[in-house]
């Protein structure tokens, strides 16, 4: 099971720039059945696009617009997105964003200042900050303490660790 993310910010753009439409429209028609002068005249528009040809630039480059959102509204539809989570048989799974946090209190073994970890379903990257001058054993502990932290996730392809340590300065 791979979920991937909603495409929540091109739909909700899409709904937006229909919603504003449909107003414009709306509030156009009320204000005709009232009598009133309309923010968007139909004569005009009407006119306007009557006097426009096929081979105008202004049809040309409304076309092209409307082709660039379509192409670009396809791709965000078709092209699959960061998978949220890792898989940990065929029916189960645990998010990357758990499995981030899972790791980085693990890190955080003696010696450890603080812990970076970036994680996705194949790699999982800790960088560790450290203020001991020297650090010799300091990785391994770490990775030691990941991998079996990220073992206990059971996961059906297990992420490759990557530990890296950062010195500052300070005492050993």
């Amino acid at each position: 099971m791979i979920r991937r993310p909603r495409r929540v910010l091109p739909a909700l753009l899409t709904a937006l720039v229909l919603l504003a439409v449909s107003v414009v429209v709306a509030v156009s028609a009320i204000q005709l059945a009232l009598g009133e002068t309309p923010w968007l005249s139909y004569d005009a528009v009407a006119g306007r696009l009557h006097g426009l040809t096929w081979s105008a630039r202004e049809v040309a480059v409304a076309g092209g617009v409307a082709v660039a959102i379509g192409v670009l509204l396809f791709l965000a539809a078709v092209v699959p997105g960061r998978a949220r989570t890792a898989a940990l048989d065929d029916r189960t799974a645990v998010s990357v964003r758990g499995l981030r946090n899972a790791v980085r209190l693990a890190a955080q073994v003696d010696g450890v200042e603080s812990a970076v970890v970036k994680a996705n379903r194949r790699r999982v990257k800790t960088v560790v900050r450290t203020r001991r001058a020297v650090v010799g054993g300091l990785g391994d502990t770490v990775r030691a303490a990941v991998e079996d932290r990220v073992g206990q996730f059971a996961l059906a392809r297990p992420p490759q660790v990557v530990v890296r340590v950062k010195t500052g300065r300070g005492t050993p």
